[in-house]
């Protein structure tokens, strides 16, 4: 079984409480013995893959296998298509240098329902929407990319796992993936 979970912001990606004021996925009735692929952060938002079936995190999130994930991200300032040339060429986070991938300005800008609580907003700096396409998933990487070239990101969402996107599945809300639909997210 594989399951589709649009996870809202303040939801750690793990069933057990790990001591911190977040919601765990034991609040969302899920199906028995379901596990979820990969993570995303308390304050990442998006789509979040669950199955009972094994073997499924390594196909999918192993960088060897090249298998596509899209995160839009909503960063400090608007940034040049140098520094979007930057971050496709790969940037050091940490002691880690990220792969290749794919960046670019949202154009248009999506509209989203305000997540809540609220981004932080200033008055004097203005923001904006990238899109970005890995096929790695370090711990905060896409936040630490966005830092490197000087654009904080402010709210983080992922849209996409192969050619699966999560669409109009609403915050807090999960389905169980069609074969179709389950082709899409093991398509390259």
């Amino acid at each position: 079984m594989l399951l589709a979970f649009h996870k809202p912001y303040g939801v750690i990606s793990q069933f057990t409480p790990d001591g911190s004021p977040n919601r765990t996925l034991a609040e969302f009735g899920f199906p028995k013995d379901v596990y979820p692929l990969g993570r995303l952060d308390a304050d990442s938002e998006g789509l979040l893959l669950l199955s009972d079936e094994p073997g499924l995190n390594t196909r999918l999130l192993d960088p060897k296998n090249s298998h596509l994930r899209t995160y839009w991200s909503q960063v400090e300032g608007v940034p040049t298509s140098a520094s979007l040339e930057r971050l496709s060429q790969g940037v050091s986070i940490g002691d880690h240098q990220t792969l290749s991938c794919r960046a670019w300005l949202l154009d248009p800008q999506p509209n989203l329902p305000p997540r809540d609580p609220p981004i932080r907003v200033r008055k004097t700096v203005p923001d904006s929407w990238i899109a970005l396409e890995l096929i790695e998933g370090k711990n905060r990487q896409v936040r630490k990319m966005t830092a490197t070239i000087g654009h904080p990101t402010l709210r983080l969402l992922r849209i996409q796992i192969g050619n699966f996107q999560l669409g109009n599945l609403p915050p807090s809300q999960w389905k169980k993936l069609t074969p179709p639909e389950r082709d899409q997210v093991f398509s390259k």
